[in-house]
């Protein structure tokens, strides 16, 4: 009998320690859902530290989201949503009403197809609150075929989803 008063003291103690997520590796896909990389996540005093490591991507200028729907359905990833926006406002970077919280730097792809590049995101963290990335029907990291002119509706004349990554704790 002593044995279970013990334990279950030491069971509760261990979920209520249960800390909030700092880093996270995602994994990219392409349309033919073939992995191409990953970007880790790193929490960071000024928001989100995304570390790019990828390799058969086209070459040049792309734009990067956080989409609100952790699905990447290939071949067109519609079913990770639209860019992240819990503060409703205007798409782009440049935007005076802008930006979203999804809304990142342009990626560029060298011309052998690799990227390795670091952007913050500065609106997001991984910890609890309006502003997580871990949410409970997740969200994605989405790359797109054309770079984001960071003005325009809804997500800058950016063209089609190229890659797409999960990004969640069970991940």
């Amino acid at each position: 009998m002593k044995r279970i008063w013990i334990i279950i003291p030491l069971i509760f103690l261990t979920g209520c320690l249960e800390k909030d997520i700092t880093k996270l590796d995602v994994k990219m896909l392409n349309d033919k859902g073939d992995s191409i990389g990953i970007v880790k996540f790193q929490e960071i005093s000024s928001g989100v530290k995304l570390i790019f490591n990828l390799k058969e991507l086209p070459a040049g200028e792309h734009a990067v989201h956080i989409h609100d729907k952790g699905i990447c359905k290939t071949p067109d990833f519609k079913s990770s949503g639209k860019d992240l926006n819990p503060d409703g406002k205007d798409h782009g970077l440049l935007h005076p009403k802008g930006a979203h919280s999804g809304d990142l730097p342009n990626l560029i792809v060298e011309d052998d197809g690799t990227v390795k590049a670091e952007l913050i995101a500065p609106s997001v963290t991984l910890k609890e609150g309006k502003a997580t990335l871990i949410r409970k029907d997740g969200t994605a990291i989405v790359i797109h075929e054309e770079k984001d002119d960071g003005m325009t509706q809804p997500e800058g004349e950016a063209g089609d989803i190229i890659a797409c990554g999960e990004i969640s704790k069970e991940k």
